[in-house]
């Protein structure tokens, strides 16, 4: 057995920067296993690559949701990513961190040291923002660049223009005081080249002798002495891996994503004591909220056919495709250095009272099904509008026994007639926002839903038939100060009723955020390093 002071559970976006901060420390050692590979794979850096590394199960879990009347019975994709990087390593490199009311809520809750106020120096300290902003909210000298787009498109120009018509105004930082508006996106790509956690993080902090990463390391269960944890069962090179045991002097630190820590935690004998049973485990600790309360944003997506302008979908075959490949290459731009969203928005409904209830993204280019990675054959784009804080919750449990089993991912999109009419009251602005009067020149048909979809009834399932996850998975190990209250950790992100263990990624959120979560993933884990480091000194 090897033994650290702190064993870290998966690389992504939190575990890469708790890793390098707790690693700023020369006292102490710190193991980090992740399930994946390195990140080696081209297509990681390649902004553009996504498309071929969001079904890849070499770096992806490859998940799926279960079956449900809500989308129509289908089984949507649950990607995460698994390799160095996690899910920074394959998402669709947005900066977004959401509105001051998300935080705030949290604190609203319980959860004392979660304001706005209170992560803004997190996301300050982590992000290197090239281009405008108040320095006041942006941070100019960390580690994680954010650019803005560089490439225009005459159709995001259009688009930006009806906006404006609609009384939807340009807003150049979404990320400052206000999120209100539309702009090109704001995103983690850096000279043509994505900045996951473990470029800006993981890999600077990996020459220091104290920090050891463990690739290929799947963590089959965490160790507990009583209700102490004192260490992370693991199987390198999967299911015939020699199982391995690493312990930890101080802390294990659960850092695997909405999906994998609730699951870790329930293999592990935490959770809900009749789930538990069923699969054969014993219970080490009563803790029904595990896995429970889990959301995520549900995006349909308005897709029009395009005439008279070329878009990212012949640009994408062929010759042309040769030459943006060249582009690449030579200079690192063209279609491969770009995000899937040109453009990027927030307003409100009408439904709510909150200023920005609704999300929505534009892009000159269209995909089959609304999915995203599958480039349609015909010239088209498309705007995907979601609800930023939606009601409705699902569940994330153990399959089985078994660790090598996915999990069971229930997110119950549009359970709540508020969710619906939101959803519904996007998809018409999305509809308003392509036929308005500086789109007409480019405007052919509407493929999606299609004019003849008219009513609220059909709006909602025209949304169910093939509307999709925007892949934005949070709050399964939600944060509050009591567990009877369906919360798996407190406000220091320990594990309630044990001890040394900690929960540090995005399902500790109470509740979604405005935003993507690659952002507040990275701030979680800041923020954590911090607290764990303050309880170390006090020791």
């Amino acid at each position: 057995m090897d033994t650290f002071d702190y064993v870290i559970v998966g690389a992504g976006s939190a575990g890469c920067v708790l890793a390098n901060r707790l690693a700023e420390d020369p006292a102490v050692t710190i193991c980090l296993l992740e399930a994946g590979p390195r990140d080696w794979n081209p297509y990681i850096h390649i902004p553009a690559g996504f498309i071929k590394t969001f079904e890849n199960s070499s770096v992806n879990w490859g998940y799926r949701q279960e079956a449900a009347p809500n989308v129509a019975g289908r089984t949507l994709l649950a990607p995460r990513g698994k390799t160095l990087g996690g899910s920074s390593a394959i998402n669709g490199h947005i900066y977004n961190r959401g509105q001051a009311i998300d935080f705030d809520t949290w604190a609203q809750m319980g959860n004392r040291g979660w304001s706005h106020a209170d992560l803004l120096p997190h996301f300050r300290r982590l992000e290197r923002r090239v281009g405008s902003g108040d320095d006041a909210y942006r941070g100019r000298d960390g580690a994680l660049v954010v650019t803005d787009l560089d490439h225009r498109h005459p159709l995001c120009d259009a688009f930006l223009d009806g906006a404006a018509s609609l009384g939807i105004p340009r807003n150049d930082d979404y990320n400052g005081p206000d999120q209100a508006g539309v702009a090109y996106a704001q995103r983690t790509i850096d000279g043509g080249l994505r900045v996951s956690a473990a470029t800006a993080f993981l890999r600077p902090a990996m020459r220091r002798p104290n920090l050891e990463v463990r690739t290929h390391a799947h963590a089959t269960r965490i160790v507990f002495d009583g209700r102490r944890a004192i260490g992370v069962r693991y199987e390198r090179g999967g299911r015939r891996g020699a199982p391995t045991t690493v312990t930890a002097r101080r802390e294990v630190v659960l850092c695997g994503g909405a999906y994998n820590s609730p699951q870790l935690l329930e293999l592990s004998g935490v959770g809900a004591p009749e789930l538990l049973r069923a699969a054969g485990l014993d219970v080490v600790h009563a803790l029904p909220g595990v896995g429970e309360g889990l959301q995520d944003h549900y995006a349909p997506r308005t897709v029009v056919r395009v005439k008279n302008i070329r878009t990212i979908n012949e640009l994408s075959r062929g010759p042309r495709l040769a030459l943006e490949i060249a582009k690449w290459v030579v200079a690192r731009r063209g279609i491969l250095s770009l995000s899937p969203t040109l453009l990027y928005g927030s307003w409100h409904s009408g439904v709510t009272p909150e200023r920005c209830d609704l999300q929505f993204t534009f892009t000159p280019a269209s995909y089959d099904e609304g999915v995203i990675g599958r480039l349609a054959d015909t010239p088209g784009m498309t705007v995907a509008v979601w609800q930023q804080r939606p009601e409705s919750r699902g569940s994330v449990h153990i399959r089985s026994r078994d660790p090598f089993d996915a999990p069971v991912i229930r997110h119950n999109y549009l359970d709540t007639d508020l969710d619906r009419r939101v959803v519904v009251a996007g998809m018409r602005l999305a509809r308003r926002l392509l036929e308005s009067a500086p789109m007409r020149p480019y405007y052919d048909f509407e493929e999606f839903p299609g004019t003849e979809v008219r009513t609220d009834d059909e709006l909602l399932d025209a949304a169910r038939q093939k509307g999709n996850s925007t892949f934005h998975p949070a709050c399964s190990c939600a944060m509050g100060p009591d567990q009877d209250g369906g919360a798996v950790v407190d406000a220091e992100l320990r594990v309630h009723g044990l001890e040394r263990l900690r929960v540090v990624d995005a399902s500790i959120m109470p509740r979604m955020i405005s935003g993507n979560l690659n952002a507040v993933a990275q701030g979680i884990g800041d923020k954590a390093a911090d607290i764990i480091r303050t309880a170390s000194r006090g020791t």
